[in-house]
């Protein structure tokens, strides 16, 4: 039997990646998917293959987020299933070098978008629906260049966590998922030829306990998984997928 069989699920994100693969392991699960994404042809594209629906909306944006909302509601009454995932690396720079541009970027598409489309859902979430927030280990990381994308997470795990506390009166579960080195196309949307994207990898997978780096289908079992019932007594969790890196 199908586990989310009759469930309504929203990705963030969901055209590419990690959120590309969730999506595609919730309708495995059977549940009704819609995913969201900024590049209309990529996200009907992606759509297609998956069997999902989509709304095209920018996560940066509050008018996105409010139409995104207003049609959600409008067509399918309420969600059981809300993915927060959309979320760039922003450009790597010291403290120093910062820009005000690269900032903004940054924090309103994983901070701040992050932040109001969870709450601008809250009234659309069903009693016992499930919340995960894709986070990263670098929340808890201080590399240099990477202030800028290691804080918006930071700030995001703690938003997760006040959101778990605010909303268990109603079953609803508010959880994180953190990921290691996963391969996908972030990379390559950096600039980094595909040389260069496969001596980063194999570094990694030198330095990894299990000696591999994860795949974008390791994180969607594990945001499945959440969505479930099985995990009904589990809320304001993080879950690090990151082959034992951090030990």
């Amino acid at each position: 039997m199908k586990k989310l069989t009759g469930k309504t699920a929203l990705v963030t994100g969901g055209n590419s990646g990690i959120g590309y693969a969730a999506a595609q392991e919730l309708v495995a699960q059977g549940a009704t998917v819609i995913i969201t994404g900024r590049r209309v042809a990529a996200l009907s594209k992606a759509a297609a293959e998956i069997g999902a629906a989509y709304f095209v909306a920018d996560q940066s944006s509050m008018d996105d987020i409010n139409t995104l909302v207003a049609a959600v509601k409008k067509q399918y009454g309420q969600l059981d299933i809300l993915f927060v995932n959309a979320g760039i690396t922003g450009n790597q720079m010291l403290i120093a070098d910062a820009t005000e541009e690269n900032f903004d970027q940054v924090m309103n598409i994983n901070f701040k978008g992050a932040y109001f489309t969870l709450s601008k859902f809250v009234p659309v979430l069903a009693d016992g629906a499930s919340v995960v927030m894709l986070s990263s280990i670098v929340a808890n990381m201080y590399k240099p260049m990477s202030s800028m994308y290691q804080a918006s997470k930071a700030a995001l795990n703690s938003i997760a966590k006040t959101a778990a506390a605010e909303l268990a009166a109603r079953k609803i579960r508010v959880n994180i998922v953190s990921p290691g080195p996963t391969r996908t196309e972030v990379l390559t949307k950096t600039g980094a030829d595909q040389q260069a994207v496969e001596a980063i990898y194999e570094h990694l997978e030198s330095i990894i306990p299990l000696r591999q780096i994860g795949t974008a289908g390791d994180v969607a079992k594990m945001v499945a998984y959440l969505c479930d019932d099985a995990a009904g007594f589990i809320t304001g969790a993080e879950f690090v997928i990151d082959g034992g890196l951090t030990i």
